[in-house]
């Protein structure tokens, strides 16, 4: 066995499929399935069933990859380590975060990092569920929870708040004596039903009631400007949007902490521990957050 056959076996152990993991190790799916080929050839076992759905992991594969537990992570950590040298603030810094921050709060923070430090790229990825920054995926993560991760460092710089809201247009068509009951909603989706908000919602709100469904809470935020009913939003993006009121105060129960993460392998590298530290001292003076 060599170590990049392992590489791709555990990648697409991990990921499923041979497409993520062509896009993951940022190669063509042939290269995956050749190496994985080359892999299964040496070892003389089959280590997945090749499913409609996807890879599975033979009892074969299964035993390897429990063999292989931890050692991706000793050689990233490794490499890691080795970069924690970097004085300069050059280079690529990769930071991840979710539409809604990226779009409510930190492009401003970006620009102004980028003034001071032009020689630093920012790479900004944009997803809903936490990347691992163990697999380097990230090198910097702001993220909106209240239960951050233990094997990452970093600062919490506030809470992000959450208040109901409708349209002014919207209220309009609902008379001068109409009450809650008669509100349409614009609620999150399953993919979102692990938020404090949507549980809410399962619980006081009729299925009936619910006019739209979204994805996002980018998403909500523009249906409810729209007229399409009530919602739940975060605060730091609605209170910009003049069309929208809000019917009541924000509810401590919705309260989000926002965190700026790092690997703390990552923290002696000097584009990071910048970038990092720009974050945290623009997101902890925001008058759109709670400190």
């Amino acid at each position: 066995m060599n170590w990049d056959d392992l590489q791709y076996f555990l990648a697409v152990s991990r990921l499923g499929s041979i497409s993520r993991a062509a896009a993951a190790l940022q190669v063509n799916h042939s290269t995956v399935l050749r190496r994985l080929g080359s892999l299964e050839s040496a070892l003389g076992v089959t280590l997945f069933d090749r499913l409609p759905g996807g890879y599975a992991p033979t009892s074969a594969g299964n035993a390897l990859a429990d063999s292989l537990a931890g050692v991706a992570e000793q050689i990233e950590s490794a490499q890691r380590q080795l970069m924690g040298g970097d004085l300069a603030i050059e280079g690529v810094v990769r930071l991840t975060t979710t539409d809604t921050l990226a779009q409510g709060l930190l492009m401003p923070v970006i620009a102004a990092f980028q003034r001071d430090h032009p020689r630093v790229q920012v790479q900004l990825t944009i997803n809903n569920s936490f990347s691992s920054l163990t697999q380097r995926e990230a090198d910097v993560a702001v993220r909106g929870t209240n239960k951050p991760p233990g094997n990452l460092v970093g600062r919490r710089v506030g809470t992000i708040q959450t208040g109901l809201y409708a349209a002014r247009g919207y209220l309009k068509t609902l008379g001068r004596a109409h009450t809650p009951q008669d509100y349409r909603w614009v609620a999150p989706d399953e993919s979102l039903s692990h938020l404090e908000q949507a549980r809410w919602l399962r619980t006081h709100v009729p299925p009936d009631r619910v006019a739209l469904r979204a994805d996002s809470l980018v998403g909500m935020v523009e249906a409810v400007t729209q007229g399409l009913g009530v919602g739940l939003l975060l605060c730091p993006l609605a209170n910009v949007r003049r069309e929208l009121v809000a019917l009541q105060p924000p509810a401590p129960e919705f309260d989000t902490e926002l965190w700026v993460l790092t690997h703390p392998d990552l923290r002696q590298v000097a584009r990071v521990r910048a970038f990092a530290q720009h974050l945290y001292e623009a997101l902890s003076q925001d008058p759109r957050l709670l400190h």
